[in-house]
């Protein structure tokens, strides 16, 4: 079942319908389902699809010159090249002769070339001389970010200002997400969305004859769980110190979010653990977050973990490994674990709501055109009964920042209670800290709806949302 992705197919489609050689650079974070839209691209047409693996730069040439001879030179299946120029002037001879539009596919590409430094040399010399006027599309595939920006897509490259198109690949929104489960509740879509972070490959996973929790259960709370042992492979597949990377999730995941705490708490120096960090970024697992209206204040810099599914592992299963492994894993998920669904949903269901903001600003919704969403956050300023001052970290969940500088703020609740005035409220004072900020909008999202102190109020440029709204 494929689902979703029309834009992604649409631009693929225009680079393939253009006369002569395209080509397009396929990039982002592993199990988002690049190969799996590059599959349903190619399935109508010519094409050869090689996916690299750590084997080797031999051993990728040996596996590359069987799969393109058994697509376009059939009876030379079992022939042996010494060098890619070799393969490649086959590919090039079978263009002439064709009147079918070939698509070669690299999937992995960053397994071979960095072992194999020439090869992006190789296949620029390609593009440039032989392939120009052929009737050609090439996309080249890659889950190592970094490697993709710096090493293909950067001024750097040799195949810079070849490309056609480029096309990042992120996990699915929450709302194509929820097409994956398409007969759950929207409480349900939105906590299935909130344990995958809405990668492809986790989504494939769920059953949609089985409720949610024995999904959930099944894929993490078991010891032969797909979901069990994902974190693992994922860091031991990008990380050599896989236990530095571990120790740092674990802190970014309790809620420690600047770089002095994290390395006095994995006892670290800064630069190393900044290292490991700025690859985590590099992986899609780790967000860098400013607050939107201070962008260029440094202090106001944040870690926090962006994949939902290692939030969700590192929360509930990190501590509970030998539970699982004991088999008492059910037990565990419906004692300890669901009963705290809510508060875990509640900076996933943030996330949605910027979103969600975000499309709607973007529409012209509140007014001004929306072109950022984001979060805030620093100090208020307060007064106790006794009259005496304090001061205590405040912090707005949604903030859109519109072409003229003025912003919607918002706030999220995740819980069975329904949102009351306090929450109004408090909202409304927030907004006052946004200095030299206009607010055109007020925004409030809510999973089990408001009270009825709202049916009484004349509420201008207040919007209040359901978790039904927004799906």
């Amino acid at each position: 079942m494929f689902i979703a992705r029309e834009k992604e197919l649409q631009s693929l489609e225009a680079v393939y319908a253009k006369n002569g050689f395209g080509m397009t650079i396929i990039y982002g974070r592993r199990r988002v389902g690049k190969s799996t839209l590059i599959r349903e691209f190619v399935s109508d047409k010519k094409h050869v699809f090689y996916t690299a693996t750590k084997v080797g730069a031999i051993r990728n040439l040996e596996l590359f010159t069987r799969q393109v001879l058994e697509v376009i030179e059939p009876n030379m299946s079992e022939a042996t090249f010494p060098t890619i120029e070799d393969v490649l002037n086959v590919i090039t001879d079978y263009l002439r002769k064709s009147d079918e539009k070939l698509v070669l596919v690299i999937d992995e590409l960053p397994y071979w070339a960095e072992k194999d430094e020439a090869l992006l040399s190789i296949f620029q010399k390609y593009i440039d001389t032989k392939w120009q006027d052929s009737n050609m599309m090439l996309i080249l595939c890659g889950s190592a970010l970094s490697f993709m920006e710096n090493k293909v897509l950067s001024e750097k490259s040799p195949v810079f200002g070849r490309r056609d198109s480029q096309i990042k690949l992120d996990a699915f929104n929450y709302k194509d997400a929820a097409l994956f489960v398409s007969n759950y509740s929207a409480e349900d879509k939105a906590i299935c969305y909130g344990v995958t972070g809405g990668v492809a490959k986790y989504l494939e996973l769920f059953d949609t004859s089985l409720s949610l929790d024995d999904n959930i259960e099944r894929l993490f709370f078991s010891p032969d769980g797909y979901l069990f042992d994902e974190t693992k492979n994922l860091l031991t597949q990008e990380f050599a110190d896989v236990t530095l990377v571990n120790n740092i999730i674990e802190q970014v995941a309790n809620g420690e979010n600047t770089l002095n705490v994290i390395s006095s708490k994995v006892h670290e120096k800064d630069s190393t653990v900044l290292y490991s960090l700025d690859k985590l970024i590099d992986v899609g697992l780790v967000e860098k977050r400013k607050c939107i209206t201070e962008e260029k204040n440094k202090k106001k810099t944040q870690y926090v973990l962006r994949d939902h599914m290692f939030k969700f592992w590192y929360r509930f299963i990190a501590n509970a490994i030998s539970v699982i492994e004991m088999g008492q894993g059910r037990q565990y998920y419906d004692k300890v674990v669901k009963p705290r669904l809510h508060l875990y949903m509640g900076s996933v269901f943030e996330e949605m709501c910027r979103y969600y903001t975000l499309e709607q600003g973007i529409a012209g919704a509140y007014g001004p055109v929306i072109t950022s969403v984001g979060t805030w956050w620093g100090v208020e300023h307060s007064v106790r009964e006794d009259g005496t001052k304090y001061k205590e970290t405040a912090d707005i969940d949604v903030v859109g920042v519109s072409s003229n500088k003025d912003v919607v703020v918002g706030e999220c609740k995740f819980t069975n209670d329904k949102i009351d005035k306090e929450v109004y409220d408090t909202l409304l004072r927030r907004s006052d800290l946004l200095t030299n900020r206009k607010v055109s909008a007020y925004l409030l999202f809510s999973l089990n709806g408001y009270t009825k102190w709202f049916d009484t109020e004349k509420m201008d440029n207040w919007y209040l949302y359901t978790l039904e709204d927004m799906y």
